[in-house]
């Protein structure tokens, strides 16, 4: 019989020849002509320190060719609706299959959107109640607050046959609160804070950020609409210019030969301001809203967002509002109760996604959470809901540092989903950091050995086991462990925190020590962030300097000296070397290029085709005009400086003909949190994540304030920076500072003088104070979740 099977195997077959994805000659960003093969249906992990080129790699090169591929099997016509991606820079690509990325990309920062809209759930409970619900109201539309009730009426000419006017009338059934407009807040504004009553227009009385007095849109067209005297103090306007000046409805004038829209300062802010989502905005301009704006509970729809009718009709008992304050836990309990066979697959649909929720450790939000507030781990965990049922394999799954904001008693579910995807046939990639999931890896990828034009190369490709054994800096930092604290710092005094309720918190106090570093810790939902954002974030005469997750926002002409106020000083120090004006050093002002307006390329729009773009031919890709490149300091120019890196700049401008103590010692501090190998004029978008969370952190400890708020700095770290970080948190502390960290990494918590421990679960299993003490006093009571894990971290 054996011999038989022998006989008769199965010659193999040439299909099973593609069982890799083959790379080679990637140049992506920083990489360096990289050549590798990963084995499919296989998880593979990508590690390196931060900017070391593996997102360059998964992301930028991988997953980036797969959709630009997938992208150009439709249509021209379907193309030009879609982002066009251009082919990486790569030699060969081959073994590639359909890349589903789930990054950490924030979520879509419009005020109506939430956790239920960004995923189905909402979809299919506005479904259930327009079949269950009672009262009847009317089709889904009719339970959704992002859909408002229109009715029209009126005659209608249709052109067919002979062409007739006839009677329409039109309507439809809305779900949104008509006074708050679907965002369950209402906003009261200052007009204080808007002008000053007692100058005049033409003296520049708006104190609103960008109006400036000679700003032709805005300014002058209130200056010279004819309906308000410019030279008349505000506070001395008439009844009737008052009216204009705040409230009129928007009216066509004529500024200076120009047709343009007037409209009252009220609905003018609303719509400028207001519309957006406050998270989204400028540092500068979120500080102007929060001293302008009074957001308060909208008073017609509690903040539910809804109209009364979709608030009357229900299910049970509970109406649709209701269902989506519940915690999704909660809520998948409820769905499951309900037994109604005529909407089955409905329920079944709907409660496969809520448990999918629950499963990846999400089930402490509800659906009326706001996507904005979520956080950078939350979001990618709530892209990854869609994708945990799903029948396709020999997929690509690509995923970006899953386990942020995760506590390592978290961390074994995130690791069973990803060993699940795997075991379905799917081919995983994961760009990660914590050694946990290095671990339960088939192949891993190690880039180095450094970060930025020190990276860029693979150091070790194999099992985990020859990682740990071979000689890179990831292989010899994995079994890294720090020891707990022997001494401890004592605290200077506390800072008082009384009664906090917001959301799940269950009026906490809490006594937080001055001058020491206290980490925050307890699993992801407990109230960590409610605490600590919500109660010191903003408290006035307490001097919290709060740097949060809040992606940086840029362009292309962004770069590390725009976004820290390093060019400012740079600029001026070549003006006054040369006797020239500032502006003419900046690549987005005087001092540009004519070709390319100093982006340093030019850009050919190809419509639905990738876009082009070519180095400019005038400036040769340095942004300026020729005749500022003849202007130096220290001999060198303009483009020269921004070229250099972090570290070379700082001892450019710490001495010598070129010395600038304002430019260095914002040099410094990049260098102090680890960025020393990034170049001057290195656009904002092509650094990593964790790159950009330490790029502001570089830029608040300029900031004036006694206490640093810090929420998990070791987002995006590899082992061996959580060191130096240590190091940068140690030396505030030393020179003075409170220093308070939300952080998972068991490093962190081993390394505080004091620590609060949020429990003893997530939503409304948590928001109490579990734990207060030192790191020894945790291990020796394992009291908590925390402390088991911590004690198990330093073998105690």
């Amino acid at each position: 019989m054996s011999k038989a099977t022998g006989k008769d195997a199965p010659a193999p077959h040439a299909a099973d020849s593609h069982d890799l994805i083959r790379v080679h000659g990637a140049r992506q960003n920083n990489l360096k002509d990289v050549s590798i093969e990963i084995p499919k249906r296989r998880l593979t992990v990508f590690t390196g320190v931060s900017g070391s080129g593996k997102s360059s790699l998964v992301f930028g090169t991988i997953a980036g060719e797969s959709q630009r591929l997938i992208n150009e099997t439709y249509s021209a016509f379907v193309q030009g609706f879609m982002p066009t991606l251009a082919r990486p820079e790569v030699d060969v690509l081959d073994g590639l299959t359909t890349a589903i990325v789930v990054d950490q990309q924030r979520l879509g920062a419009d005020p109506r959107s939430t956790v239920g809209t960004v995923t189905d759930a909402n979809a299919m409970l506005r479904v259930l109640f327009s079949r269950l619900g009672q009262p009847h109201i009317g089709p889904p539309s009719a339970y959704s607050f992002n859909t408002a009730s229109v009715r029209a009426s009126g005659a209608i000419t249709v052109e067919r046959g002979a062409k007739k006017a006839v009677k329409a009338t039109y309507s439809r059934t809305g779900g949104m609160c008509p006074r708050c407009e679907g965002r369950g807040a209402v906003s009261d504004i200052d007009l204080t804070q808007l002008y000053d009553d007692s100058k005049s227009l033409a003296e520049g009385a708006f104190t609103i950020p960008g109006w400036k007095s000679d700003s032709f849109f805005t300014v002058r067209v209130y200056a010279e609409s004819g309906f308000v005297d410019p030279n008349k103090p505000i506070r001395e306007f008439t009844e009737r210019e008052m009216a204009d000046f705040l409230y009129r409805e928007p009216t066509k004038v004529k500024v200076e030969g120009v047709n343009l829209t007037y409209e009252g300062l009220i609905p003018k802010i609303q719509k400028s301001f207001l519309s957006k989502d406050r998270e989204a905005m400028q540092p500068h301009i979120r500080a102007f809203v929060d001293r302008a704006v009074t957001f308060t509970e909208c008073p017609e729809c509690g903040g539910t967002r809804l109209s009364e009718a979709a608030r009357s009709s229900k299910i049970e008992g509970i109406s649709i509002a209701d269902a989506c304050a519940l915690q999704i836990s909660d809520l998948a309990e409820w769905v499951r109760g309900l037994d109604e066979p005529n909407v089955a697959p409905l329920l079944t649909a709907l409660g496969r996604t809520l448990d999918s929720f629950v499963e990846i450790g999400l089930g402490y939000l509800s659906l009326n959470r706001s996507s904005g507030t979520l956080s950078g781990g939350e979001a990618q965990r709530v892209k990854m809901v869609r994708h945990l049922g799903s029948s396709l394999t020999d997929v690509t799954y690509v995923f970006d540092e899953p386990t942020i904001g995760l506590h390592p008693h978290d961390i074994q579910r995130m690791n069973d989903l990803l060993l699940r995807l795997r075991d379905k046939g799917n081919t995983v990639l994961v760009v990660e950091h914590k050694p946990e999931v290095i671990a339960i890896a088939d192949h891993v990828v190690d880039l180095g050995p450094g970060a930025g034009a020190a990276g860029g190369t693979v150091c070790f490709e194999g099992t985990v086991e020859g990682l740990r054994a071979g000689d890179t800096i990831t292989g010899r930092h994995l079994d890294d462990r720090a020891a707990v604290k022997e001494t401890v710092r004592r605290p200077t005094g506390t800072l008082p925190i009384r009664g906090a309720a917001t959301n799940n918190l269950r009026d906490v106090d809490v006594d937080i020590p001055l001058g020491v570093l206290t980490v925050v810790t307890g699993v992801a939902g407990s109230g960590k962030s409610s605490l600590l954002h919500g109660s010191l974030a903003g408290r006035p005469g307490a001097g919290v300097v709060a740097i949060d997750q809040a992606p940086i926002r840029g362009s292309r002409r962004s770069n590390p000296a725009t976004y820290t106020g390093l060019l400012d000083p740079i600029r001026k120090a070549f003006a006054k070397a040369n006797g020239v004006k500032p502006a003419l050093f900046s690549a987005n002002s005087e001092g540009a290029c004519p070709n390319c307006n100093g982006a340093g390329v030019v850009y050919t729009d190809l419509a639905m085709m990738a876009g082009v773009a070519t180095p400019c031919e005038e400036c040769e890709g340095k942004r300026f005009q020729a005749a500022v490149l003849e202007h130096h300091l220290g001999g060198r120019d303009i483009s020269e400086v921004l070229a250099m890196s972090v570290a070379e700049a700082e001892e450019f401008f710490g001495a010598g003909e070129a010395r600038t103590p304002a430019a260095h010692a914002v040099l410094g501090r990049l260098v102090d949190v680890g960025l020393g190998y990034l170049t001057l004029g290195q656009p904002l978008t092509t650094l990593s994540g964790g790159e950009r969370q330490r790029l502001k952190l570089a830029t608040h400890m300029a900031e004036k304030g006694g206490v640093y708020l810090l929420d998990e700095p070791t987002t995006g770290l590899h082992l061996a920076d959580v060191e130096q970080l240590l190091g940068l948190l140690d030396r505030l502390v030393d020179s003075g500072k409170s220093v308070i960290v939300i952080e998972h990494h068991q490093a962190v918590m081993a390394h505080a003088d004091w620590i609060i421990d949020l429990g003893p679960g997530a939503g409304h299993d948590g928001g109490r104070i579990v734990f207060e003490g030192t790191p020894a006093d945790l291990v020796a009571a394992r009291s908590t979740l925390t402390g088991q894990h911590l004690a198990a971290y330093v073998g105690a």
